[in-house]
C-alpha cells in the first residue's frame, strides 16, 4: 500500500509540475539530441531525476492556448489517456472552470480511502497499520499541497532537500500510448467525413486526380516527420502551437492556434450539413410548419441535429464520447464495405468509365483530397504520448497508408458505380430500397453526433481561457458553448454546400496546417542544421501548398457564389 501511495504522490506532483514546466516528464525518453530511446528502461529514463528536467523552459504553456494539449488529446483519442485521473495540468489555472475535474477538491482522507486494500490485513499487519496510516496521511498531506495552484511554488523555488523524489522507472501520465493505440488515434482523426466525397473528387478531376491523392499522402507523411523533428529540437515542445511559438514567437503560436481552431470549427459546420443531407435522404417528406413559416427537411434536420448535440457540449467529462468516437473508424470502414456490397452483391455494378482528366474541376478535387489529410494538428500530441517515440514515423506511415487505401477504394468504387451522377456524398447515391444502403446512411449519420462535442471543445476551452477568472462559471460556459453551436448552425444553413465547403477547408486551412506551416516551422527552427536537400524539399512543398491553396480557395469560393446567384 505504501508503494501505491508513493506512486500516486509521484503522479500528482508530475501532473502539477507540468503547469510550471511544459515539458514535465514527457520527454524522459529523449537523449541529448532530442531523439527518443523509446525502450522505457530505467537507466535512461532515470535522468528525469536530475535538474535537467527542472530547468526546462516554461514559456510555451504559459501562453494562450494553455488547454490545447488536453483538449486535442480528448478529441483524438480512441482510448482516452489518463488526462484527469489525478489532475488536469493544462487547465489547473482555470480553477473555476467546470472542466477541472480532479482530486483537487477532495480531502486527503477521501484520497486515502480510494487506495485502501480490498483484503483484511493480517494480525502482524494490524500491528503496523496505525504507524503506516499515520505515514500515509503525512505523505498525502505533503503531496496534496502541490494540487492547488494558488499554494504551490514552482520546483525552482522549492529547496533542494524538499523537492519530490521522482521514481525513475515511471512513465509520464501522458506518455502511455503503444504502437497500436497511436496508430488507432491517427486513423481515427484521418478517417472522417472526407471519405464520403472522394468519388465526387474523381468526378471533378478525372481518374488522374488520384495521383493528387497519393502525392498528398506522401507529402503529409514527410511533413509529419518534420513536425517530429521540430518537437525534438527544443525541450518543452509538445503541441503544434508550441512549434509555432518556437519558430515565430508568440505571433506564430497565436496564428497557428487560430488556424487550427478555425479548422475544427469548420468541421463542425460540415457535420451539420452532412446530417441535414443524409437525414433528408432517409425522410424526404418531413417538414415543420410554424405559422406562416415552413421548414423543409434540410432545415428541420439541421436544427434537430443542433438540438441533439448541444447538450453534449455541456458535459463536464467528455471521456465517454472519446471512447464512442472509435465508431468513426468503424463507420468509415463500414460504409466502404456497404458500398462494395451494393456494387457486387446487389448488382449495381461498376461499369461507368468516366473522364481521364478534367482540368476545370482539378481545383475542387485538390481541396477535397487535401481535406482527407487534415490531421497534423493532432500528430504532435500523438507523438508526445508515445511510450516509444522512435516508432512515430512508422505509426504515421501506417495511419496515412491505411487511410489512403480506404479513400482510394471508396473513390474508385463510388465513381465506377455512379459515374457522372455522383453526388457530393456517395451515401446520397445509394439505392433507397436496400437495407445495406440504410445501414451505410445511418452509420454516416451517427458518426458526427458523437464527434461534434469533441471537435468543438478545443475551441470552446481556448475561449474560456480568455474569460476573466470571476466569469469562469458553469452558466457562462454553457452560454458560450451554446452560442458556438448556434453559430455553426447559422453558417451551415447559409452555406449548405457540402463539397464546396469541404473543398474550401481543404484548400485553405488543410494546406496551411498540413503542408505549408510544417515546412516553414522546420526551416525556421532548424535553419542552422538543415541540409540543402531538406531546403529543396521544403521549398517544393511550400510552393505546391501555396499554389493549391490559391487555386482551390478561389474555385471553392467561386462555386459557392455561383450557387447563390
Amino acid at each position: 500500500m505504501k508503494s501505491l501511495l508513493s506512486e500516486e504522490s509521484t503522479f500528482i506532483i508530475e501532473s502539477d509540475d507540468d503547469e510550471e514546466d511544459p515539458a514535465g516528464l514527457q520527454d524522459a525518453g529523449l537523449n541529448e539530441d532530442g531523439n527518443g530511446d523509446g525502450d522505457g528502461s530505467s537507466s535512461d529514463s532515470s535522468s528525469c531525476a536530475t535538474p535537467r528536467c527542472d530547468s526546462r523552459p516554461g514559456s510555451y504553456t504559459q501562453q494562450w492556448p494553455q488547454s490545447y494539449r488536453q483538449s486535442i488529446d480528448i478529441y483524438s483519442s480512441v482510448q482516452s489517456p489518463n488526462l484527469s485521473f489525478l489532475g488536469t495540468p493544462t487547465l489547473s489555472r482555470l480553477s473555476n472552470s467546470f472542466l477541472t475535474n480532479s482530486f483537487r477538491g477532495k480531502t486527503p482522507e477521501i484520497i486515502s480511502n480510494l487506495v485502501k486494500p480490498l483484503l483484511r490485513p493480517t494480525t502482524s499487519d494490524e500491528q503496523q497499520q496505525p504507524q503506516q496510516q499515520q505515514q500515509q496521511h503525512e505523505d498525502i498531506r505533503k503531496s496534496s499541497q502541490y494540487l492547488l495552484p494558488s499554494r504551490k511554488p514552482s520546483l525552482q523555488q522549492i529547496p533542494e532537500d524538499q523537492k519530490p523524489l521522482v521514481v525513475g522507472h515511471e512513465v509520464s501520465p501522458y506518455q502511455q500510448c503503444s504502437y497500436t493505440q497511436g496508430a488507432m488515434n491517427g486513423i481515427n482523426v484521418l478517417c472522417g467525413v472526407g471519405i464520403l466525397s472522394t468519388p465526387y473528387a474523381i468526378k471533378q478531376g478525372g481518374w488522374l486526380g488520384l495521383v493528387i491523392l497519393v502525392l498528398f499522402a506522401l507529402l503529409a507523411w514527410y511533413t509529419g516527420v518534420l513536425l517530429r523533428r521540430c518537437l525534438d529540437s527544443k525541450e518543452g515542445l509538445q503541441t503544434y502551437p508550441d512549434i509555432g511559438h518556437a519558430a515565430f514567437g508568440t505571433t506564430g503560436r497565436i496564428a497557428i492556434s487560430v488556424i487550427l481552431y478555425i479548422e475544427l470549427y469548420a468541421c463542425c459546420i460540415e457535420y451539420l450539413i452532412l446530417e441535414s443531407d443524409n437525414l433528408s435522404k432517409l425522410f424526404p417528406n418531413v417538414h415543420l410548419t410554424i405559422g406562416s413559416l415552413t421548414l423543409n427537411s434540410h432545415v428541420f434536420f439541421a436544427i434537430l441535429t443542433t438540438i441533439i448535440v448541444m447538450p453534449t457540449t455541456w458535459l463536464r467529462d467528455l471521456t465517454c464520447l472519446s471512447y464512442i468516437s472509435v465508431g468513426g473508424v468503424i463507420a468509415s470502414i463500414l460504409v466502404v464495405i456497404c458500398l462494395f456490397w451494393i456494387g457486387v452483391v446487389d448488382h449495381v455494378g461498376f461499369e461507368n468509365k468516366g473522364a481521364t482528366l478534367n482540368l476545370p474541376g482539378i481545383p475542387i478535387a485538390i481541396g477535397l483530397y487535401g481535406y482527407c489529410y487534415s490531421g497534423h494538428g493532432v500528430f504532435p500530441n500523438i507523438y508526445s504520448s508515445l511510450k516509444n517515440r522512435n516508432q512515430f514515423p512508422s505509426i504515421l506511415f501506417t495511419c496515412i497508408a491505411f487511410s489512403t487505401i480506404l479513400f482510394a477504394a471508396a473513390a474508385v468504387m463510388g465513381y465506377k458505380m455512379f459515374g457522372e451522377s455522383t453526388e457530393s456524398q456517395f451515401t446520397l447515391n445509394l439505392p433507397e430500397n436496400l437495407l445495406v444502403s440504410k445501414i451505410a446512411v445511418w452509420a454516416t449519420v451517427a458518426n458526427p453526433i458523437t464527434k461534434y462535442a469533441l471537435t468543438i471543445t478545443p475551441l470552446a476551452m481556448s475561449l474560456e481561457e480568455l474569460l476573466p477568472r470571476s466569469q469562469q462559471k458553469y452558466s457562462n460556459i454553457i452560454m458560450l458553448r451554446s452560442a458556438l453551436v448556434a453559430s455553426t448552425l447559422l453558417i451551415a444553413l447559409s452555406v449548405p454546400f457540402f463539397a464546396l465547403v469541404m473543398s474550401l477547408i481543404g484548400s485553405l486551412l488543410a494546406m496551411l496546417v498540413t503542408y505549408i506551416l510544417p515546412c516553414a516551422c522546420f526551416l525556421a527552427i532548424l535553419k542552422t542544421k538543415v541540409t540543402w536537400y531538406q531546403i529543396t524539399a521544403c521549398s517544393f512543398i511550400i510552393i505546391v501548398g501555396v499554389s493549391c491553396a490559391c487555386v482551390g480557395t478561389y474555385s471553392s469560393l467561386s462555386g459557392i457564389i455561383q450557387n447563390y446567384t
